[in-house]
């Protein structure tokens, strides 16, 4: 009933965007923080606040028998308030909030930190007994809270001259996580859990706006089951027998994953944001950078070829930038040069090394070697051979188009292309049988270069009128 698996997973969510790219606090981009997993207190939120102030989630347990439990980890972030003040006067009698202050080199900026809260629940689950699972009064309530805090500290020059003040605080946070098991109507050999999160801490004004009231705010807030005697079924990807027990689990801001080795299942991670099934940090990335949705190649580059004063300040700013800083500056070429790009899948190959002169071996076409998705897969399509018949005409590779787009309501981008002529290159079917029309545009003068890299506008046969025979 391990979650360290699940944890370097659950901590890119915990993190993800608490300091973007440049990693300084001046970066418009970081003024607006606090964007994930967000529970905000009860009462500013019902009287108007825009964040929600619970969440829930709800999954499916196939039990082993009895002396099955779960250990339930609710995680979150609590915000601390770092606030610089200068000194008016030597003894510090007076003071002002700045946003930086610089000391004889060093540099002091005024941020909100962002520091890991966690309630921990154990529930045992007798399953086998009808009445202890889902009888009234059996719902699991435990309450946490976080009192208030205020910590001071002088910030002097070398001479041992008062220069500002540094003050970290933190408002008091209470919650509550109620945990509720009973039997899957459309499943009775399956546990439903319920597990919802509640922020019912205080906050100073039901009036106050979002950037004085995010200080009472859980962020982040994610959710971790273990279990023990009994595996966890995926709502993703469930069997069919328990297909209709998944689609009546109701999760809201939560989503519900299988986390560790693929095939387990003793581990789930409920986070603010959508994954897959199994999800992991890729292994060649050698640290969290705090934006799971971008490239660690793109932002080790940007962040080296910051000034040294941009990275002055992104030290200042917070722990964790100052840290991505001091790694991307330490690491190795080799580590530098993995993160160019993986291969995790390789076709296989025919015979040896080429021979001098010779072109090297080709791909094996065997079917049982290419992914699902790939053409290659199935000899019974040709995307550049293959023809479909459109308002009566044959439509394959080489065929003039008018394109008509919006039958089922095409976005903006696509209602531009209304009444354009393009020229089909390739036709291609989904996972659900449905044709699909490669297209490039006549008068468009990037067209052959993005048909070099296999780039084309997609639409269905619907959305076209052909303009003669195929060539």
């Amino acid at each position: 009933m391990s979650f360290e698996r699940a944890r370097k997973v659950a901590d890119a969510v915990l993190y993800e965007g608490y300091v973007l790219y440049p990693y300084r606090a001046s970066s418009r981009k970081n003024r607006l923080r606090w964007q994930f997993g967000v529970l905000a207190p009860c009462a500013w939120s019902e009287a108007g606040g825009m964040e929600a102030w619970w969440s829930r989630t709800e999954c499916l347990l196939e039990p082993e028998g009895r002396g099955a439990c779960i250990d339930v980890k609710v995680r979150f972030l609590r915000i601390r308030t770092r606030t610089i003040e200068q000194a008016l006067d030597p003894a510090g009698r007076e003071l002002r909030p700045v946003d930086t202050l610089d000391v004889e080199g060093r540099l002091w900026t005024s941020w909100d930190e962002g520091l890991e809260g966690e309630c921990d629940v154990r529930v045992e689950l007798d399953a086998g007994s009808d009445a202890s699972v889902g009888a009234p009064g059996s719902e699991r309530r435990e309450s946490f809270s976080l009192p208030a805090s205020r910590e001071e500290e002088w910030i002097r020059s070398g001479d041992g001259r008062i220069a500002g003040r540094l003050v970290r605080e933190s408002a008091p946070l209470a919650g509550v996580v109620w945990i509720e098991a009973h039997r899957a109507a459309a499943a009775p050999s399956l546990l439903r859990l319920s597990i919802r999160v509640e922020n019912l801490g205080p906050v100073g004004s039901l009036d106050a706006p979002r950037e004085s009231a995010v200080r009472s705010f859980l962020v982040g807030t994610h959710v971790l089951l273990a279990a023990k005697g009994g595996s966890f079924v995926s709502l993703l990807d469930p069997p069919e027998w328990a297909r209709e027990a998944a689609a009546d689990c109701i999760n809201v801001r939560t989503w519900p994953v299988l986390v560790g080795d693929p095939g387990s299942r003793d581990v789930v991670l409920s986070s603010p944001i959508i994954l897959q099934d199994y999800p992991e940090v890729a292994p060649e990335s050698p640290q969290d950078l705090c934006d799971a949705t971008e490239i660690d190649e793109i932002l080790s580059l940007r962040t080296l070829v910051l000034t040294d004063e941009e990275k002055r300040e992104a030290r200042a700013t917070d722990p964790r930038a100052g840290a991505i800083i001091d790694r991307i500056e330490s690491m190795p070429q080799e580590v530098l040069d993995r993160l160019h790009g993986a291969v995790r899948y390789l076709r296989g190959v025919t015979g040896g090394a080429p021979e001098e002169g010779k072109a090297p071996p080709a791909a094996s076409a065997d079917p049982e070697l290419a992914p699902w998705w790939d053409p290659g897969s199935d000899a019974s399509v040709s995307p550049d051979t293959d023809a479909i018949e459109v308002r009566g005409v044959r439509v394959a590779r080489g065929t003039r188009v008018r394109l008509r787009p919006g039958v089922r309501g095409a976005d903006a981008q696509d209602m531009f292309l209304d009444g354009r002529i393009g020229r089909v290159e390739a036709l291609y079917f989904d996972v659900d049988e449905r044709n699909h029309l490669a297209v490039s545009l006549e008068d468009d003068p990037m067209a052959e270069i993005q048909a070099s890299h296999g780039r084309y506008l997609y639409f269905s046969p619907d959305e076209v009128e052909p303009l003669g025979e195929t060539p």
